[in-house]
């Protein structure tokens, strides 16, 4: 039977698939996470069926479980005619018209922990720097996954400071919605108990968080606020009534103060020095 995963373990891949294909500028991407040897497919984008829909794939078998056992990024440029894999999943790559396919690996303390894809039906391949784009992006999931699997942290007081699953996506989403409501209003003394507020909710995630040592502006923590929920620069734009390439524009900048090369990796960064949630 497929395994279940909790809404934050699906939450993260399907960000992990979606900036995957931004990233990399494959037209079609999936992945899932590993359990007992089995890759279980669970997020997709660009996909036109349901082909790929439930799709597990065993270690050592099609590419992308040489991908599983060797650790290591797996690569072919015509997927049904290549002979350095097994078939098994024809019906369900070709299924989706899949030419070109790469695997890679997001490996955890040398165990292979999930799987990203990413395909082409016979377009034009991505330039030659798909495989640093792909590289990142699993670089960053890995990063997830360990924070995931790190024990409670206990503050003083003895109590633990690490929320489950639901209650962080909650507390991300308050979050967001405290920087956009703050970025409307024109009331200095609304706006101040706004960042009060915004404290308290940093303080909920980051008890014992350290001094920031990069200085983003409050434009670009409200779109890194809205990235971390898995929004595309279109709905950053609609939720802060900004342009999408405006939304483009502050995440590249944040991205180089933050010295990351994704979006994923700056909203990672970000966390890790407390300044968002």
């Amino acid at each position: 039977m497929p395994h279940t995963h909790s809404s934050e373990q699906l939450r993260l891949i399907r960000a992990a698939v979606a900036a995957f294909a931004g990233e990399t500028k494959f037209p079609v991407a999936f992945g899932g996470y590993e359990r007992d040897g089995i890759i279980n497919v669970s997020a997709f984008t660009g996909t036109n069926g349901s082909s790929l829909h439930g799709l597990r794939v065993a270690n050592n078998r099609g590419l992308g479980g040489r991908a599983m056992s060797e650790h290591r990024a797996r690569f072919t440029s015509d997927y049904l005619a290549s002979t350095h894999f097994s078939h098994d999943y024809d019906k369900e790559i070709g299924g989706e018209g899949i030419v070109m396919l790469i695997a890679v690996p997001v490996v955890v303390e040398g165990d292979t922990r999930a799987m990203l894809y990413g395909g082409t039906r016979g377009e034009a391949p991505p330039d030659e720097s798909f495989m640093r784009a792909a590289a990142g992006v699993t670089e960053d999931l890995a990063h997830e996954i360990r924070r995931a699997d790190a024990p409670l942290e206990l503050p003083a007081g003895g109590s633990a400071t690490q929320l489950p699953g639901p209650a962080l996506q909650q507390l991300r989403r308050s979050h967001a919605e405290v920087r956009r409501i703050a970025a409307e209003t024109t009331d200095p003394v609304a706006r101040e108990r706004l960042a009060e507020l915004e404290n308290r909710l940093l303080g909920i995630e980051h008890p014992e968080r350290a001094r920031a040592t990069v200085r983003l502006t409050a434009r670009e923590l409200d779109v890194l606020s809205h990235a971390a929920l898995g929004a595309t620069n279109a709905q950053i734009g609609l939720a802060l009534g900004i342009a999408g390439s405006t939304v483009k524009s502050y995440l590249k900048t944040a991205m180089g103060k933050l010295q990351t090369s994704t979006r994923h990796a700056a909203v990672a960064a970000a966390r890790q020095q407390g300044l968002i949630v």
